[in-house]
């Protein structure tokens, strides 16, 4: 009798295993030829759905379909890349990783296991630099040239803002990553009152690697940032601390600062225009990336089969 028991529970685990992987080798979708397999975005939707705290079917779907959105995007992206023979060198992304692992202060190790930590390989970063490059040499031909910012424009903003437009050449920012049991709301209230110093609340209770400079994460790259990351350093007046946000499933706060410190004056016309230019940009090229978004589903064939 054991022995039927034993080989009925053995027969039920093996059919198991069998659903779990029809389950990750179905087809999510197909664009253009190019397939997406359940696995594929499983994968891919991992950070999305820890980050968004999704728990219930619909919370979990609407994510998912979010993710394979982009997922779908990137493939015709990749595609029109291809037409418009457009191609990323290994050299281009070699460098992209060294500036990240520069912009950390980690070593290679240090960084290998940052990316282990997160569920991801080398060689996977390598796929999603080269696809981010692509991204924006695509978006640069296709939407940039369509993009355009007047002088009028330029200085309309000027003088609505001037007062708030403060030279922000040279400026580093300050990172602090709260350690999960670290009084977050605590320690914000001792930097706001001065009780505690950025750097020495990141020295204590910083998890990112650049507590051990007291936060400094280097001069800020204002041409290089993500749109999230543009938006918040850009609502900052220079020498301040930011609120606490959420980054990557920890509390975190931001110091936008000029090493050595000194007064932080405001800009003329001249100094602001390519500033000013960016942040008029920023919407204009949203609104012509998802004219062309839109312009590439409607060419594709793409089989959505969730």
């Amino acid at each position: 009798m054991k022995r039927i028991v034993y080989f009925l529970v053995l027969w039920m685990l093996v059919l198991g295993a069998q659903a779990h992987a029809v389950q990750l080798g179905k087809i999510a979708a197909v664009v253009n030829g190019k397939v997406i397999t359940m696995y594929d975005l499983q994968r891919a939707a991992a950070g999305e759905l820890r980050k968004s705290g999704a728990r219930d079917a619909k919370a979990v779907d609407v994510v998912m379909r979010r993710v394979l959105d982009s997922m779908i995007l990137d493939i015709l992206v990749a595609q029109e890349a291809k037409r418009l023979k457009i191609v990323v060198q290994p050299s281009e992304i070699d460098a992209r990783i060294a500036q990240i692992m520069k912009n950390n202060r980690l070593t290679k190790a240090r960084f290998e296991a940052e990316l282990a930590r997160d569920g991801m390989s080398v060689a996977e970063l390598r796929k999603n630099i080269e696809r981010q490059i692509l991204n924006q040499r695509v978006l640069g031909v296709e939407v940039g040239r369509r993009t355009v910012v007047t002088p009028e424009e330029i200085k309309k903003y000027y003088d609505e803002h001037k007062d708030t437009l403060y030279d922000r050449s040279g400026l580093h920012m300050g990172l602090l990553v709260y350690h999960p049991k670290a009084p977050a709301e605590t320690i914000a209230r001792q930097i706001k009152s001065g009780e505690i110093t950025f750097a020495a609340a990141c020295s204590k209770y910083s998890i990112h690697p650049s507590r051990e400079k007291g936060g400094d994460t280097g001069p800020v790259e204002w041409d290089k940032l993500n749109p999230e990351w543009a938006d918040r350093l850009t609502k900052m007046k220079p020498g301040t601390v930011s609120n606490i946000f959420p980054a990557r499933g920890f509390k975190a706060q931001i110091f936008l600062f000029r090493p050595g410190g000194g007064e932080y004056g405001l800009m003329t016309l001249k100094q602001a225009t390519p500033y000013i230019s960016e942040i008029l940009r920023q919407p204009k090229s949203r609104e012509r990336f998802e004219d062309y978004a839109d312009q590439l589903r409607k060419k594709a064939v793409i089989d959505i089969r969730l």
